[in-house]
This record gives structure tokens, C-alpha cells and sequence, in this order.
């Protein structure tokens, strides 16, 4: 057992050490969604705006904001905008005003650059890699960006949580994977332009989210992005989505803040109550999921 109470993990899901004694730890956190409408390539402008909205949050243990919160969307537009090293003072200066906080990034890694999220506390970045990145259509992440390889479940203060970057939340198997490995909040920060995909984008955006929160009876703090950039309609619409459906609060098509007290404890007497987390059967799925590979070689 690892020192919160949870089977120890290895391999794909590496978690950080967690305090010392769980059970003298609040079962409440209290989260700030943060929905900004970022400069295109205008990084020091947008760190600095981030910066005073994080610095507001004192009374927040988490804040969350969009998906290349620090960048903007359309990178190809803007080439002169470098992406960011994890190690740079002025992102991680952003987790050093109290609450923890998740931050989208363009990061920089060697020769590459990754469409990447910060878990930001205590002058540390703990990073999450977009792992599925959408190219059709009008969409050319895959050009810009090279997917992340691996899944990130973190400890935080009283809880644990996953980061599923956008599209990576499309895919069933990531959220679950995430819910298996203990994590009792989902991260879901996101850049959705108004669009249609067979059903409008928002819609779909509902239905999965609240599937995600109850089937895998978690937490789902959805943080998109506003504004217009490069003939896109970012529509906003961020929100908290309790385990049992309910929406907890929800924010326009503004930018705006929206606080949220999460219950962890009645997450937990839920799960109890309800265990259909109780057997994941991942033998089964990595059995399945290996063939599947080995027939697309």
C-alpha cells in the first residue's frame, strides 16, 4: 500500500509521494475554475494576467485553467511565440501564491514541443502530456505538437486527481484508467470551438462529461476557454459535474471565475456504498488491448 490508503501502482501511472497521515486531512477541496480568453502568441502578457488571477485565489486549494492558457490556440499562426520549459520561473512562480494550480502550456522538450498541462505547488510543475492529438478537418495538432506517452494520477493536498488534456477525455479508455488508478477528480482542461461533430460540440461535450462523472463516480472540472481567435468561436461553458450528474455551477460565454467546494468525503461513502469500481478487471483489458496492438503492427 502506498501512504494514502491506495494499492502501490508501477509502470504506466507513476504518482507523487502524498503526505504522511490521511486521515487528519480535510475531505474538502475547494476549486476555482479560471475561463480566460488568451493573447494569441502573447506569452508574457498571458503569464502575467494568469498570474494576478491565481494571486486572487488565496482562499482556492485548486485552480484550474484552460488548455494553452499561456499560448493560445493557434500556434502556426504565431511562430515566434517559443513554447516553455517546465523549469521556467515564470510558470512555476504561478504555483507559489498558495493554491495548487493546473495550467496549459506549450512546453518544450529537447526538439519537441508538447501541448502539455502543469500541476503547479510549492515551486514544483508536475507535467501532463497530451497523448491524443486531434488533425482533420480544421484541426493540426499532430504538426506542431508530439503526443505525450503516458498517464499522470497525482496526490494533492487531500485528494488525488487525474489532468486529461481535451481530446485525450474523448477516449473511454484514458478517464478510466484514471478512475482505476484512485483518482477521485478529473482535470478536464480544454480548447472547444464552436463546431459539429454529428451532434453539436457543446452537447457532446455534456454527454461525455457526465458520463464520465458517473460512471466512474469522480468528480469532473471542465475548464474551456472564451473568446475568438483565428475565425474560431470558443464558447466557453466551463463547469464542476458532481458524481451523481448534478452540475454544480457553470460559467457563460465570458471570461469569469466559478468556485466550487468538492465533497470527498461523500465521493468516498459513494463509492463504498456503490463500488462499480470495485473490479476493474485490467487483466483483461491489457489482454484485449494487447491484441488489438499486436494486430495493428
Amino acid at each position: 500500500m502506498d501512504k494514502v490508503g491506495y494499492p502501490a501502482r508501477e509502470g504506466i501511472l507513476p504518482v507523487s509521494e502524498a503526505a504522511e497521515d490521511w486521515a487528519i486531512k480535510s475531505d474538502k477541496l475547494k476549486v476555482r475554475l479560471l475561463q480566460t480568453d488568451p493573447t494569441l502568441g502573447d506569452v508574457d502578457g498571458n503569464l502575467q494576467k494568469i498570474d494576478s488571477l491565481i494571486a486572487a485565489a488565496t482562499d482556492s486549494d485548486l485552480v484550474v485553467l484552460p488548455e494553452l492558457a499561456t499560448h493560445g490556440y493557434h500556434l502556426s499562426e504565431v511562430p515566434d511565440a517559443m513554447p516553455l520549459q517546465p523549469t521556467d520561473q515564470r510558470l512555476l512562480g504561478l504555483g507559489r501564491h498558495g493554491p495548487a494550480a493546473v495550467v496549459g502550456f506549450a512546453e518544450a522538450f529537447r526538439h519537441h514541443t508538447f501541448n502539455s498541462a502543469a500541476l503547479l505547488s510549492d515551486g514544483e510543475a508536475r507535467i501532463q502530456r497530451k497523448m491524443f492529438l486531434p488533425t482533420y478537418r480544421g484541426w493540426e495538432e499532430r504538426k506542431h505538437f508530439r503526443p505525450g506517452g503516458q498517464l499522470h494520477c497525482e496526490d494533492l493536498l487531500n485528494t488525488r486527481l487525474s489532468v486529461l488534456i481535451c481530446n485525450d477525455a474523448w477516449q473511454p479508455a484514458i478517464p478510466w484508467l484514471a478512475a482505476h488508478a484512485g483518482a477521485e477528480v478529473l482535470v478536464v482542461p480544454v480548447n472547444s470551438a464552436t463546431s459539429h461533430v454529428g451532434v453539436p460540440t457543446a452537447r457532446a461535450w455534456e454527454i461525455l462529461l457526465l458520463h464520465a462523472a458517473v460512471v466512474l463516480q469522480s468528480f469532473v472540472v471542465f475548464v474551456n476557454r472564451c473568446g475568438e481567435e483565428n475565425q474560431r468561436d470558443f464558447w466557453g461553458g466551463s463547469r464542476v459535474i458532481h458524481p451523481s450528474g448534478e452540475v454544480l455551477g457553470q460559467l457563460g460565454s465570458d471570461p469569469g471565475q466559478l468556485d466550487v467546494e468538492l465533497d470527498l468525503g461523500e465521493l468516498r461513502l459513494l463509492r463504498r456504498k456503490w463500488p462499480l469500481l470495485q473490479e476493474s478487471r485490467a487483466d483483461l483489458i491489457a489482454r484485449e488491448a494487447g491484441r488489438l496492438a499486436a494486430d495493428d503492427l
